[in-house]
């Protein structure tokens, strides 16, 4: 049954005006684990410089301590699932904050670099369940006419994290002199970035006490009365409210638990769509996406630009996100999903294609010359506003749609593993790719981005319109 028809027949579609404005408190509390997903992701943008300096370390190494918050991803989102159906959703965005704020405190302070290392990981752990948590929730809460509104709370919070991420660096590298080492408060400047992360992680923590726990969950549970209270809250007073509870459970009795066993099939291993997916994750991190947020700063600095301005240049990019972001979720559903992919992708490959013809030029007093890097620079931000109008956005919304029912939760969970293993494969490959050759780096890029051109337009469906039970 269609959410329309479920909203006509229960009025659950039709939330009036004073409920609207609570139930868009409770997505944006929800969403606040988007915003330090975004935030923890780049923070550490900058600090990069720092961390290579005060531990004498070299590319390869570096590599490795970024990346290694990705594993920590990685298990925090194949975990969260099972968590929330045991304890709640509330509570493990309870945990979550608990675990941003121990990763906060404990990369600010570390001892050495291994147990910096440690840090990032309990960190991207967070992460991972902040990704999960997030969506689910606000997925279960909000009232079907609002849903696909409320849900894009999530992704608009996690690309504002990333910029008041780069706009605090910005600050405080200002306040330190422009030194990354020098002192504030006490600590070395890097210190003080990735400990000002406490105060989302606490102020999140404190939201997950002011918003109701999903009426999904409650259900199972057998709290039915309370389940009825906050449908009642969040849908309004003229609810059917046993009909919802009703509809409720039998979707909870109805649902196919799918397992990976499910997924096997065709010639190679898996099912098609399911390769798919994998290709839309792949592609999505391979046009070097996450190189803007996690190494912008590096980049601009190795090819001459002042440590304070390129935090700026940093920001601005993620600004772009922001105005990209926006972009895609008023046109996601107007022009469809596979012509905004397409739109993207072209746009990617130009912008990516500009930077490597930039920065294989030979850098003269240390820098590049003028007119290469005013292209190089606008390149950067051309490349990252297609990536947010497009695949930013539309490879989440095709994977919560592209699987048909009976395989989707399993088909996601191997998707998006897929992209945690590409963003891991980019961020621990990308210091030594830009020490052996910047520009032939971004060649790579570029090739993927090109290469995801022919990859749409012959294996991507459009997913623009149809109903979840129409994914064969």
């Amino acid at each position: 049954m269609t959410s329309t028809a479920q909203a006509s027949r229960t009025g659950a579609g039709t939330a009036h005006p004073d409920h609207l404005g609570h139930v868009i408190f409770i997505a944006a509390a929800a969403a606040m684990g988007g915003f330090l997903f975004g935030y923890d992701s780049s923070v550490i943008n900058g600090a990069v410089e720092a961390i290579r300096d005060r531990y004498d370390i070299g590319s390869a190494a570096l590599a490795q301590v970024i990346a290694v918050a990705l594993i920590g991803c990685a298990v925090g989102a194949a975990t969260a699932g099972r968590i929330a159906d045991r304890l709640g959703r509330i509570r493990v965005m309870q945990i979550a904050a608990v675990l941003f704020v121990v990763s906060s405190v404990g990369s600010a302070l570390p001892f050495a670099l291994w147990d910096f290392a440690l840090w990032r990981i309990i960190g991207g752990f967070a992460i991972g369940m902040a990704s999960v948590i997030g969506p689910a929730y606000i997925a279960e809460v909000a009232p079907p006419a609002y849903r696909g509104r409320l849900g894009s709370f999530q992704q608009a919070a996690i690309v504002v994290g990333i910029a008041i991420s780069q706009l605090v660096n910005w600050g405080l590298l200002n306040a330190a002199g422009g030194d990354q080492r020098g002192k504030l408060m006490g600590l070395e400047a890097w210190q003080v970035m990735l400990g000002v992360m406490v105060v989302p992680a606490l102020l999140y923590g404190l939201l997950s006490f002011a918003i109701p726990e999903s009426p999904r969950f409650l259900i199972s549970v057998g709290r039915r009365e309370r389940a009825r209270e906050i449908l009642a809250e969040v849908e309004g007073k003229g609810t059917d409210l046993d009909a919802r509870v009703a509809e409720i459970e039998h979707a909870m009795k109805s649902e196919h638990k799918s397992s990976f066993k499910d997924l096997l099939g065709g010639g190679f291993f898996f099912k098609p769509i399911v390769w798919i997916g994998i290709g839309l994750s792949v592609f999505q991190q391979f046009v070097g996406i996450n190189v803007a947020f996690y190494y912008s700063s590096t980049l601009w600095q190795s090819v001459g630009v002042d440590p304070t301005d390129s935090f700026f240049y940093s920001f601005t990019t993620s600004i772009i996100n922001i105005v990209g972001t926006v972009i895609a979720m008023i046109f996601v559903d107007r022009i469809g999903r596979k012509p905004l992919a397409l739109i993207g992708s072209i746009g990617m490959a130009v912008g990516l294609a500009l930077e490597a013809w930039a920065f294989s030029y030979h850098l003269v007093d240390g820098k590049l010359p003028s007119t290469q890097g005013w292209v190089a620079l606008i390149a950067a931000h051309v490349f990252v506003l297609f990536f947010a109008l497009s695949w930013g956005v539309v490879v989440w919304v095709m994977l919560g749609e592209m699987f048909p029912n009976r395989i989707r939760a399993a088909a996601l969970g191997v998707a998006a593993a897929a992209q945690w293993i590409a963003n891991w494969a980019i961020t621990a490959s990308f210091p030594s790719l830009a020490d052996w050759n910047l520009s032939g780096t971004y060649v790579i890029y570029t090739v993927f981005a090109a290469l995801s051109i022919p990859f749409v337009l012959k294996f991507v469906k459009e997913t623009k319109g149809k109903a979840l039970e129409e994914m064969g």
